[in-house]
């Protein structure tokens, strides 16, 4: 096998329709089990090594604006998860860090949330593991449209558990399905695309919630330290350079400052 095979076989997964970050999967298994061989000295060398694969193009995010959060809200304040959306459209929570919520993890008395754990579906099924970095962990505030959303969400819970007459399963998860078993990540995309429809707004995906929450935070002139520990970033470049998108608003504001200050009246 040569440089030369290699390539062509990945330009052909590419031409017959194989998307780019799995071609780069591809890319990266071939190239470990050459250099597995490679080590055992069954090939003299990992041609595989020689070929370059392009970059998947990087997806923009596209956040809602605050208006078409407010919107989203507003049309489901009456769905079962309202809650969950609270939480991730004010908080900025990971999907996988607000589905791991227990009620363990929030004070309603105190109006704060901590951050402990991570859920992941694996091959073993839904998991809870760790949070995606230690710094992950924090303890964050909970604004009243927050504290409010929970504690309604806390009262329908009862009641749900209480409808179920001791079939419902005691998992002390936050967010659940209708019969008290952890809700998969997955669906909960799915749920919150639905949302969306329903609301007439256009389709996003879930994490872009985050990045709409760090982005108003930003915009609001919150120091970015603060943004970072609210988030649970590693670090304040992962905050301003991956989360911080400037709105066509923002620029035009900006650049109204400079056109007024050019074309003011000189003293």
């Amino acid at each position: 096998m040569s440089a030369r095979e290699v390539r062509l076989f990945l330009d052909g997964l590419a031409k017959h329709g194989t998307g780019e970050h799995t071609v780069r999967y591809v890319h990266a298994t071939l190239r470990a089990a050459l250099e597995d061989a490679t080590r055992e000295e069954i090939i003299p060398r990992n041609v595989a090594k020689l070929v370059r694969v392009a970059a998947p193009s990087k997806r923009e995010p596209t956040p809602l604006t605050v208006e078409q959060v407010k919107t989203l809200l507003r049309s489901a304040r009456d769905y079962r998860l309202y809650a969950l959306f609270v939480v991730l459209a004010v908080l900025g929570l990971r999907r996988s860090e607000a589905l791991a919520l227990k009620w363990d993890d929030i004070d309603l008395t105190s109006g704060v949330l901590r951050v402990r754990g991570s859920l992941q579906r694996t091959s073993a099924g839904l998991e809870l593991l760790p949070t995606k970095t230690r710094r992950s962990k924090r303890t964050v505030p909970l604004p009243a449209l927050v504290l409010r959303a929970l504690r309604d969400h806390w009262y329908a819970s009862r009641m749900e558990r209480a409808d179920l007459d001791g079939r419902y399963p005691d998992s002390g998860h936050v967010f659940t399905t209708s019969i008290g078993t952890p809700i998969d990540p997955r669906n909960s995309t799915r749920l919150f695309h639905e949302q969306c429809e329903e609301a007439e707004l256009p389709p996003v995906r879930l994490h872009d919630l985050r990045h709409g929450c760090a982005t108003v935070l930003l915009s609001l002139g919150v120091p970015p330290r603060i943004v970072m520990e609210i988030l649970g970033h590693s670090t304040l470049e992962m905050t301003m350079n991956t989360y911080a998108h400037v709105s066509l608003d923002n620029m035009r504001d900006a650049l109204g400052k400079i056109n007024d200050l050019l074309t003011g009246e000189e003293g």
